[in-house]
């Protein structure tokens, strides 16, 4: 019973990371979307804050331990540089498309780390994983017809194609970081990953600002509520970066995926309620169609989990019954070679 309570409270505390997760997700979209808004146009600077935020908690943690770093500095370099250009793309997609076509369009990523993945790393995936992701794609490209069929009466100038394809290409470098960071986290330390991707984040992302956005800078009229966005924006994203390594570790890839499906809700209240937009139809179908090939993935995934390390278990386990038999070969040649050595000396 004890036990029970146990795996209880884990899963509480699982579903209400996930759903915190999901929340800042839906936050930073938010706050980005009101910068647009607003007429500012500086998606590199709107991260250079979120990656200071990581840097200036992570970071001293990390020299407080006096311990060298666990993967090589120029890795981590190549991560946040791929992680930078995933965050601009995103970012820059709400100058021209909506909160809620660009938090749906987001699930691309899950395509793109499966066949990232299947090449990269040699994982396999079942028949009903595929037939999930499919489900995806299909809903993903009703939020195309969708976006080409709004009407331009509410915003004349969004261009929704134009944002749909940023975010479509931002979501291959967040498939490149995502996998990157996987591994990173359940191979070395949650912590120094973090720290170091905050940190390069930071170098990479000054520098593209000071090369691309200094004009954009220049014409931004900080005003307290421009400030407040520009914060609200860098703790959404730490929120994120911080708790998705926990979220992954103790329930693995299939409640966080649900839980990112959350913040697609969060968006269309976001929408509705602040906006006062109507949202065509195609979406609603749209998102349920992505809702349940989310849902097949996910409930197949933890079986072919199982499979993996049931596999993994018997290679091994073939590999030690392999290895003691060789042994024991080699002591009954040793033997034999020894008695006929002892019977030659006797002949002798």
């Amino acid at each position: 019973m004890e036990f029970k309570r146990k795996d209880v409270w884990g899963l509480l505390l699982v579903l209400l990371l996930g759903q915190l997760v999901a929340f800042s997700m839906a936050a930073s979209s938010f706050t980005s979307s009101l910068i647009a808004e607003l007429g500012v146009d500086a998606p590199l600077t709107q991260s250079f804050f979120a990656y200071l935020l990581l840097t200036l908690v992570y970071v001293p943690i990390v020299l407080r331990r006096w311990q060298k770093l666990q993967i090589a500095w120029y890795w981590y370099l190549a991560l946040a540089f791929i992680d930078v250009q995933g965050n601009y793309l995103v970012v820059k997609a709400y100058q021209y498309s909506y909160i809620t076509s660009v938090t749906l369009l987001d699930c691309w990523t899950v395509v793109w780390v499966i066949i990232l993945t299947w090449y990269a790393l040699g994982t396999r995936y079942s028949f009903w994983q595929f037939v999930g992701a499919g489900t995806c794609v299909g809903g993903l490209a009703l939020v195309l017809l969708s976006d080409a069929e709004s009407s331009d009466e509410q915003d004349p100038s969004k261009v929704p194609l134009l944002g749909d394809v940023l975010v479509i290409a931002g979501t291959v470098f967040f498939a490149f970081s995502n996998v990157g960071e996987e591994y990173c986290v359940k191979k070395k330390d949650r912590v120094e990953v973090v720290a170091m991707l905050g940190l390069f984040g930071l170098l990479v992302s000054a520098v593209q600002i000071l090369i691309f956005e200094r004009k954009s800078l220049k014409a931004v009229t900080w005003s307290p509520r421009m400030i407040s966005l520009f914060a609200g924006f860098a703790v959404a994203i730490f929120v994120f970066y911080t708790i998705t390594p926990f979220v992954l570790k103790m329930s693995g890839a299939t409640l966080f995926n649900l839980s990112l499906l959350t913040s697609d809700m969060w968006a269309v209240a976001i929408r509705v309620l602040f906006y006062h937009q109507m949202i065509n139809w195609l979406y609603y179908i749209a998102f349920t169609v992505v809702a349940i090939g989310l849902i097949i993935y996910s409930m197949n995934e933890s079986s072919s989990d199982d499979e993996t390390a049931a596999s993994t278990e018997a290679t091994a386990h073939y590999q030690q019954v392999s290895s003691e038999d060789n042994s024991t070969r080699v002591g009954s040649n040793s033997g034999s070679q020894e008695s006929t050595h002892k019977e030659e000396l006797h002949i002798c």
